[in-house]
């Protein structure tokens, strides 16, 4: 399990995968969620913009990322 910091309250399901690395473009990551191919805390997630928030975890293509917020 990979994990990813980001700051602020969330970030959103499809900036999440692209930042991430996941997916190589934002069009990637949307069409993905799109397809039923993501699942946030082990719920497949449809929401392109889904709020992400920290101890989150989200998979993909059988890699799994726990969210965490750090604070600035």
């Amino acid at each position: 399990m990979e994990t990813f910091e980001f700051s602020g309250d969330y970030i959103e399901l499809n900036k999440l995968l692209k930042a991430s690395g996941l997916c190589e473009t934002g069009g990637r990551a949307k069409i993905e969620i799109e397809n039923g191919l993501v699942s946030v805390d082990g719920t497949v997630e449809n929401r392109k913009r889904c709020k992400i928030r920290n101890g989150q975890t989200v998979e993909y293509e059988g890699q799994t990322i726990k969210v965490v917020q750090v604070t600035p």
